[in-house]
């Protein structure tokens, strides 16, 4: 018979609960999933899925714009201030993430 280890892992109790809902849907368990995911660790020698941060859309992506659209960019917000055309920035972020969710 195969040897085994024990691994502790602390996790948020949202993360754990989802996982496993998609994971019994599966017909996997939590220990079933993490072996595979270990496994192809070390199969890959890496993570096997990229890791990169959100891209957020390239209209509002200043990498993409030049020193006069970034100014114009810039002077429409303060514009916009000024006309009292603003929120809380928790608003702001709840419905950027809405709008560019499948981004």
């Amino acid at each position: 018979m195969e040897k085994t280890a024990t691994l502790n892992l602390r996790i948020n109790q949202d993360v754990k609960h989802n996982a496993e809902t998609v994971l019994s849907a599966l017909g996997l368990s939590m220990t079933a999933a993490i072996t595979i995911y270990l496994k192809q660790i070390a199969l890959k020698g890496a993570i096997p899925f990229e890791l990169s941060l959100p891209k957020g859309p390239n209209h509002l992506n200043t990498n993409l714009m030049n020193a006069d659209e970034i100014r114009a960019f810039l002077d429409k917000g303060i514009e916009d201030i000024e006309n009292g055309k603003s929120m809380p920035a928790k608003d702001f972020f709840a419905n950027f993430r809405r709008m560019h969710a499948n981004d």
